[in-house]
């Protein structure tokens, strides 16, 4: 679901991806009982209650809260959308961006990362390719850097990239990249098969191109910074899994 107030996007949520209070709790950021005491459940007190008891810095707040939306918008594209329909307005979310971002750079942005995911050579899927440690890696690896260690401890074989994002309290797009460069550094496999980007293991994924400019208007340097889509999809529809 994605938050506007006058075409701008505030907040957004999905199941694809960590929200600002899974990122804030799950890495340490905010206790549970901080988050507890400040925001009981089911109220709609806003997160700023966070910055006013201490709990907080209100720049932290917000850098958190942009991360997990532009977050989302990457798992939306990187996902399956079948069609988008408007609905009115409803309870906004306790983390809002303090300043809406434009959707159309928003999905641009997403398909960017998209697409530089899709060009390393051992890509995953951030929601379906579960993964395990490497039958090299022996011990805690206290070599290597701390998230790396983090995501080997959770790669048991049933964890996707999603699942160890949430647990490690880390943006999914971030664990996605980290994972797949990580299987082509043998430090992690593929636990069983499964739909992979940028292998021949991988299902056919329609080739990126430019979203056109409107009448007509721009260069190719211009449709250059436009949103992309799939090749005969309409509109904001995307049926194929890009990311």
């Amino acid at each position: 679901m994605f938050h506007l107030r006058q075409g701008q996007v505030f907040a957004v949520e999905t199941p694809g991806a960590p929200t600002a209070e899974a990122l804030l709790l799950r890495s340490g950021r905010v206790s549970a009982a901080d988050w507890a005491t400040a925001l009981p459940t089911g109220t709609l007190v806003p997160a700023e209650e966070l910055v006013t008891r201490g709990h907080i810095g209100a720049a932290e707040l917000q850098v958190v809260t942009v991360m997990a939306l532009r977050d989302a918008v990457f798992a939306v594209v990187a996902g399956e959308t079948a069609e988008c329909v408007a609905v009115p307005p409803r309870n906004a979310p306790t983390t809002l961006a303090a300043r809406g971002d434009d959707p159309l750079k928003l999905l641009d942005e997403a398909a960017r990362k998209v697409a530089g995911l899709a060009a390393l050579p051992q890509a995953v899927l951030p929601d379906r390719e579960r993964v395990v440690a490497g039958a090299g890696v022996v011990g805690p690896a206290e070599h290597l850097a701390r998230q790396r260690r983090e995501i080997l401890f959770h790669a048991n074989g049933r964890r996707t990239a999603r699942d160890i994002a949430f647990m490690v309290g880390r943006g999914v797009y971030h664990v996605t990249v980290e994972i797949s460069r990580m299987l082509g550094e043998g430090l992690l496999e593929r636990a069983g098969r499964g739909e992979v980007l940028g292998t021949t293991e991988s299902r056919s994924v329609p080739a990126l191109e430019p979203r056109r400019a409107a009448h007509g208007a721009g260069t190719a340097g211009a449709d250059a910074d436009l949103p992309y889509r799939t090749p005969g999809a309409s509109g904001f529809t995307m049926k194929s899994r890009l990311g």
